[in-house]
C-alpha cells in the first residue's frame, strides 16, 4: 500500500517551479505494481488551489497545481495524464492474474529483471494460460534489449515495460505516445471587461477602538488567532534636540522577526522587509523628529509552519531586542515599554472587499495609473467571459498582497518576489531516484502571476473585483482570461507499442497478434474545439520536441499533407506511424517516428449547431 506517489512537488513564494516527468512517475508506479502492490494513490493527482489564507507552509504559493495529471483549472495536463492513463489501462489488462497470485522474480542480468504473474490452470479468452510480465531496466543511462519468453524486449534506462500476455509489450514507462497540450491563456473580449478602478487608503497604525496594550512584544499568532496575516505593533518615543546633532544616521534594529515586515515613522513608510528563506533581523534607517515620534510596525504573515519538530510551537512576528541606535545620548531599548497592537487591517474588519462593506466607505475615483502608494485598496468591476473556459486573472503587475472576486478571496499573490537565477536545473533527467530539486524552472520570473477564479463565483457581469496590496502596484495591467488548450504535440516511434485499445481486438480474435499492429500518433483538442492548423509534420526521424520541431535528415516529402488530411476541422484524429501510411520509404535501415505540431481553435456556436446537424 503506496499512500503517496508524488506526481510533482508544491511552490513557493520566492522559488523555482518544480516538475516531475511522467516517465517517472509511470516507473516508480509500474515498479510497485511489478513486486507486489496492490494499492496505489497519487498526490496530487488533481492540482488546486489554496483560496483566501488557507495556504501554510510558510511561503506556499497560492496555486497548489503541483505539476499534477489533471492541473489547477481542472484540464488534462498532457502527456501526463495520458501516459498514466495508458499504464493503468495496461495493469488493468493483468488484473485477472494479478489478484490470484504473487509474482516470481526472474534475473535477467545487470540491472535488469522481470517479475511474472502465473496462475497455472487458468486460462483467458485466448484459452491461454494466465500469464504477466514487467519486465524492468533500472539502470540510470544505458538502454538494453533482453531476450523474453522467446521476444526480444527493447528496454530505455530506468523504464519498465509490461507484458499481459508474458509474450507482447503493451507499455513502457518510458514511451510516451500521449500527446503534449499547451494550454494559453486568452484574455477576455467582453465589453468593458475591467471597468475603471477606484481606492482607498488603509491607515497606518490603530484604527480601532479595540486594541492590546502590553510592556513587551506579543507574539503574533496568539494576539490575532489566525485571524488575519497582519498585526500592527505601535509605540513613541520622545526625542531631545541634543539626540539629533552630528552626522550619525539614526537606526532602527530588530533582532528577529519573519515573512514580511514595513516599518513606518510617524505615519511615512520607512523601509520594507521580507524573509523568504527565515527569520532574520532588521536594521533600517529611519528619520526622526524633535519631540514625540510614533513608530507603527506592520508585521506580516504569509502562511503557518506546517510540519516538523514541535511545528505548532514556531512563532510568528517579533520579538527578542528592538534599539533605537544612532543617538547622541545612547541606544534605547524599545522592546520592553508599553506598546500597543491592532489586529488586523481597517479593510479588512468592515469587510470592503464585499459589495455591503464596499458601498460603507469613500472610494477615491479615476486612479492615476500606474499607483504606487503602500497599503491600498483598489475596486473595480468585470464581466464574466463566455464560454466554459476556466477563468483566470493576471495580477503579476501588483506587489503583495490579496485578492477578492464577488466577496470569495482568491488568496495571497506576490509577484515582487523574483525567483532566484540560481534556483533551476540546467537538464532535466529523470532516471535515478526523485528529489523536489530536480527539472526546476522559471528562474528570473514572478513567483506566480495568474490566479483562479472558479465560475461558481461569478455572475453574468459587474463582478466586483477588489486587490489589496502592500506595496502599490500598476492595476491598469490586470486583466481577465480564460485557460484553454492552444497548441498539441505528438511524436511517436514506429517500434512503440500499439496503442491500448488495439488489445480488446487482440483478446477476441486469437489470429490478430500485438506484434503485427502499428502504433498511431493520436490528437485530441478541448470540447468545442476544432483542429485549426498544423504547424508542423515530419515522418521519418524529426528531432526536438513540442516548443522547437524541426525535421532531420530524413523526411517523408507528404507528412504536412496526410495529417492535414486527417485531422483539420476535427477535434480528434489518429494517424497510423507507420511507412505504409506515406508515399515513399523516405530512409531505408533507421527507425522512424511521427512528429506533429498542431493548434486547436473554439468552434463558434453557429458552426458548432451545423457540426452536430450535420
Amino acid at each position: 500500500m503506496w499512500t503517496e506517489n508524488w506526481t510533482g512537488w508544491f511552490h513557493k513564494f520566492g522559488a523555482s517551479i518544480p516538475h516531475r516527468p511522467v516517465e517517472d512517475i509511470a516507473f516508480a508506479a509500474a515498479r510497485f505494481f511489478e513486486k507486489g502492490g496492490s494499492f496505489l494513490n497519487y498526490y496530487m493527482y488533481f492540482g488546486g488551489t489554496n483560496f483566501g489564507r488557507t495556504a501554510s507552509g510558510p511561503f506556499l504559493g497560492t496555486s497548489y497545481d503541483y505539476d499534477a495529471p489533471i492541473d489547477e483549472y481542472g484540464l488534462f495536463h498532457q502527456p501526463k495524464w495520458g501516459h498514466l492513463n495508458d499504464l493503468h489501462r495496461a495493469v488493468k489488462l493483468c488484473e485477472p492474474v494479478m489478484i490470484l497470485t504473487n509474482p516470481v522474480y526472474r534475473y535477467l542480468g545487470t540491472n535488469l529483471e522481470a517479475h511474472i504473474y502465473q496462475a497455472p490452470g487458468k486460462t483467458n479468452q485466448r484459452s491461454s494460460a494466465l500469464c504477466c510480465a514487467f519486465v524492468a531496466n533500472v539502470d540510470t543511462s544505458q538502454n538494453a534489449n533482453v531476450t523474453f519468453n522467446g521476444n526480444n524486449v527493447s528496454l530505455p534506462a530506468w523504464s519498465v515495460s509490461i507484458l499481459p500476455d508474458c509474450q507482447n509489450v503493451a507499455f513502457n514507462s518510458a514511451q510516451v505516445v500521449a500527446q503534449t497540450s499547451v494550454p494559453a491563456m486568452r484574455p477576455s473580449i467582453e465589453p468593458n471587461s475591467i471597468k475603471s478602478w477606484e481606492s482607498y487608503q488603509e491607515p497606518v497604525g490603530l484604527w480601532g477602538n479595540i486594541t492590546i496594550s502590553a510592556n513587551n512584544l506579543l507574539e503574533q499568532i496568539n494576539t490575532t488567532l489566525d485571524g488575519s496575516d497582519y498585526l500592527w505593533y505601535t509605540t513613541s518615543v520622545n526625542i531631545i534636540a541634543e539626540d539629533l546633532q552630528g552626522e550619525v544616521q539614526q537606526q532602527l534594529t530588530i533582532s528577529s522577526t519573519r515573512d514580511a515586515l514595513q516599518i513606518y515613522i510617524n505615519g511615512n513608510f520607512s523601509g520594507n522587509h521580507t524573509f523568504a528563506k527565515s527569520s532574520l533581523s532588521v536594521n533600517q534607517s529611519i528619520k526622526l523628529i524633535i519631540g514625540h515620534n510614533e513608530i507603527a510596525l506592520l508585521s506580516m504573515t504569509v502562511g503557518l509552519q506546517d510540519y516538523g519538530y514541535r511545528y505548532d510551537r514556531v512563532s510568528a512576528g517579533l520579538s527578542g531586542s528592538i534599539n533605537l541606535k544612532g543617538l547622541r545620548s545612547g541606544d534605547k531599548e524599545l522592546a520592553t515599554q508599553q506598546w500597543r497592537y491592532q489586529v488586523g487591517l481597517k479593510g479588512e474588519a468592515l469587510k470592503i472587499y464585499t459589495q455591503e462593506g464596499a458601498n460603507s466607505i469613500l472610494w477615491t475615483s479615476e486612479l492615476q495609473a500606474p499607483w504606487t502608494q503602500y497599503l491600498t485598496w483598489y475596486k473595480t468591476s468585470f464581466a464574466t467571459p463566455s464560454g466554459s473556459d476556466p477563468v483566470s486573472i493576471y495580477l503579476g503587475s501588483m506587489g503583495k498582497g490579496q485578492a477578492w472576486v464577488n466577496g470569495n478571496n482568491l488568496g495571497r499573490f506576490w509577484p515582487s518576489l523574483l525567483i532566484s537565477e540560481t534556483d533551476c536545473s540546467q537538464t532535466c533527467d529523470y532516471r535515478g531516484k526523485f528529489t523536489p530539486k530536480k527539472c526546476r524552472t522559471d528562474c528570473g520570473q514572478q513567483s506566480q502571476q495568474w490566479y483562479h477564479i472558479p465560475r461558481e463565483w461569478l455572475q453574468p457581469n459587474q463582478n466586483l473585483l477588489v486587490v489589496f496590496d502592500e506595496l502599490g502596484g500598476d492595476v491598469s495591467k490586470i486583466y481577465v482570461a480564460t485557460k484553454t488548450v492552444a497548441t498539441i504535440c505528438v511524436h511517436v516511434l514506429e517500434s512503440y507499442p500499439p496503442q491500448l485499445d488495439s488489445w480488446s481486438q487482440f483478446q477476441a480474435q486469437p489470429k490478430v497478434q500485438p506484434m503485427l499492429l502499428t502504433p498511431e500518433a493520436r490528437l485530441e483538442c478541448q470540447d468545442n474545439q476544432v483542429i485549426s492548423s498544423i504547424n508542423f509534420a515530419s515522418f521519418g526521424n524529426p528531432q526536438g520536441n513540442c516548443k522547437a520541431f524541426h525535421q532531420g535528415n530524413c523526411h517523408a516529402k507528404n507528412s504536412v499533407e496526410v495529417v492535414k488530411e486527417a485531422c483539420i476541422g476535427k477535434q480528434t484524429c489518429s494517424i497510423l506511424v507507420s511507412s505504409a501510411t506515406f508515399d515513399t520509404e523516405p530512409c531505408a535501415g533507421i527507425s522512424k517516428s511521427l512528429a506533429i505540431k498542431a493548434q486547436c481553435q473554439a468552434i463558434s456556436s453557429t458552426s458548432l449547431k451545423t457540426k452536430l446537424e450535420i
